[in-house]
Parts: structure tokens; C-alpha cells; sequence
């Protein structure tokens, strides 16, 4: 819209579009109501009302099409997240809650600097949890974004039994633009499946209580297979009897820690020979790296699937380890 003002000055008026709400007649969010009454006895008036207040949000179809692990290299990725603000931001944060964190490590054989690593890549400890509605992020996934609108649905499906079962309102929720809640930025599934009640106060809260969010994260890497005390990743160089070219980055290990060395890939590590690796090659700030990681690494990728998510991870926990042990606090 345009105004013309006095004096030739035009003034331009930049107005956000309408919210577009969901309509709860379309056929397939119709369909997926008439699951969630048969398969999970949910009261169909209650979930109209519930799905008639989400809103469709142009902006996270945005973001989803761009996530930071497909457009930046590892040099670019690895700047967002290892600075000396978030290291420094880790290790206060490790003091202040270090009878908690390392009673939990003491529990369940998750170390603390993994736990400190996972909240500060996640949500800078707290201060970055995102600004949309869970049930606007999941609505517009599930039913305006054809690729991964089956997923979608599901957790859209989990977020209504979680609201049930938590005695949540819906709209309260707030998370990222892909539905991830709280400071350990949980989606619905995980929530339900990995969040636990650590203080014993009969609420699983990882919104508000750090040791609950600690808790959760350590139940979710001891589900996903987590080797208390293994290595996690070393840095590798390659020797001249490797041939061919280097393999794409996966999320699993394929090989190795003989096989690795029989072709010249050179790193040190004291786990088995028959202990599980795999090669990973990233652009860093310096040129191309190379790193071999271990079983522990790819539990790291269950929590978010990428290489670069896991990397990140645990080197901004070893850095806080790093600067909580040495000023010997």
C-alpha cells in the first residue's frame, strides 16, 4: 500500500499478510481428526477447537527449506556455535548447576560436557528456545509441506496426546519452527518417549527445570546406545595408501578401526581394533579435515542427523570441560 505525502515524499506501508487459519474442513485434516478419534478415543469437538486456532506460518515454510546443516560448510557451521560468549556461557552455566549435572552424569553415564554441548548448540542455554506455537509449526508442516508432511503429521499427532496427557494448553507451547519444545528442544515423539520427571516433582519440565531437561537429554542418548566412557570422535589424517575417493559423510559407521588403518587413514584411538568407525571429511576454516568417528559420535547424530550438528556438539562441550577444569572450579 502507498501514500503520497507533501513535497514529493512518498511513504510505503509494508503490512504483514492475514494469518491464514487452518481449515479444519480440508479433507485430509479431516481424515487425520478421524484417526485421532479411532485410534486414541480423542474427543472430536475438542480437537476441531483445538486445530481451528492454528495458523498457517509462511515463515516456517521459509525455514524449513533452508536448514543451517545444507547451506553452510563446516567452517561456517562451526563459527555459529564455538565462540568464546558460548563457551564462557557453558561453563557458568556448568557451575551454577554442577551438583545437578553431575549427580545425573553419575546416573545414567552421560557426561557432562555432553549435556552442556547439547543445551548450548540447542538453545544457547536456555536463552534461544524459539518464538513459534508448537501446534502453528506442526499444523503447517503436517498439512502445507508435501515433502515431510507424513512425519509431520505424526508428531502433530504426538503433541495432541502430549497435550492430553500433560494437561497442557495447546497453545501455550512454544518452539522452533520444525515443533522442537523446551530447552532441549524435544519434538513431541521424543518428548513423550525420552522426558523424565529428574527432580521427582511428578512433572516432566523442560521448559523451566534444568535438571528435568538434563535428565531427558541423558534418557535419550542412554536409549539411543550411549557407551559410558567411550571416545566419541578424533581427528585423522590420510597416509599415501589410500586410493580412490573419499567416502560421502553418513550417519552411521560402515567400517572399522582396522579397516580404517589398512587403508591409511592414520589417527589415534584406544578402542578395539574391531570397534566401529567411520571417515568423515568436512571444509574447515583451514582446508579440508578429516575425522574418524566412533560409536558414541553417530548417538550424538540420532539427536539432531547430521555430521557437522555432532561435531559441533562435542567440541563446544570439550571446550567448556576445557575452561571449567582449568581455572579449577
Amino acid at each position: 500500500m502507498t501514500f503520497r505525502l507533501t513535497a514529493g515524499v512518498t511513504l510505503l506501508l509494508l503490512i504483514a499478510p492475514m494469518a491464514q487459519a487452518l481449515d479444519v474442513g480440508r479433507p485430509d485434516v479431516e481424515s487425520f481428526i478421524d484417526t485421532m478419534v479411532d485410534q486414541y478415543d480423542y474427543d472430536r469437538e475438542t480437537l476441531r477447537d483445538i486445530l481451528g486456532e492454528a495458523e498457517k506460518k509462511q515463515s516456517v515454510l521459509d525455514a524449513i527449506s533452508r536448514p543451517a546443516e545444507k547451506t553452510l560448510n563446516w567452517a561456517e557451521y562451526r563459527k555459529i556455535f564455538l565462540t568464546r560468549e558460548r563457551v564462557n556461557a557453558g561453563a557458568a552455566f556448568w557451575r551454577a548447576n554442577r551438583e545437578e549435572l553431575e549427580d545425573i552424569e553419575r546416573r545414567t553415564g552421560v557426561p557432562v560436557e555432553m549435556l552442556v554441548g547439547i543445551i548450548g548448540v540447542e538453545t544457547y542455554y536456555g536463552r534461544i528456545t524459539g518464538g513459534y506455537r508448537v501446534l502453528d509449526a506442526l499444523a503447517t508442516l503436517a498439512f502445507y509441506y508435501p515433502p515431510r508432511s507424513k512425519f509431520f503429521r505424526s508428531e502433530l499427532e504426538q503433541f495432541l496426546l502430549l497435550v492430553r496427557e500433560e494437561g497442557m494448553d495447546p497453545e501455550d507451547a512454544v518452539g522452533s519452527y520444525a515443533g522442537a519444545m523446551g530447552r532441549p528442544q524435544f519434538m513431541p515423539s521424543s518428548f513423550r518417549a525420552y522426558a523424565v520427571d529428574s527432580t521427582g516433582d511428578g512433572k516432566r519440565d523442560i521448559w523451566n527445570n534444568w535438571e528435568d531437561v538434563a535428565g531427558s537429554i541423558a534418557n535419550y542418548f542412554n536409549a539411543h546406545g550411549w557407551r559410558t566412557g567411550e571416545e566419541v570422535t578424533t581427528r585423522a589424517t590420510i597416509g599415501e595408501r589410500w586410493s580412490g575417493p573419499f567416502p560421502k559423510n553418513i550417519l552411521k559407521a560402515t567400517g572399522t578401526i582396522d579397516s580404517l588403518s589398512d587403508q591409511g587413514v592414520m589417527f589415534a584411538t584406544g578402542l578395539p581394533g574391531d570397534a566401529a568407525a567411520q571417515l568423515l571429511t568436512l571444509e574447515g576454516e583451514g582446508g579440508t579435515e578429516h575425522w574418524v568417528g566412533f560409536h558414541n559420535f553417530f548417538v550424538i547424530t540420532r539427536y539432531n542427523r547430521s555430521v557437522m550438528y555432532a561435531l559441533a556438539v562435542h567440541q563446544l562441550g570439550q571446550e567448556i570441560a576445557l575452561a571449567v577444569r582449568g581455572d579449577g572450579s
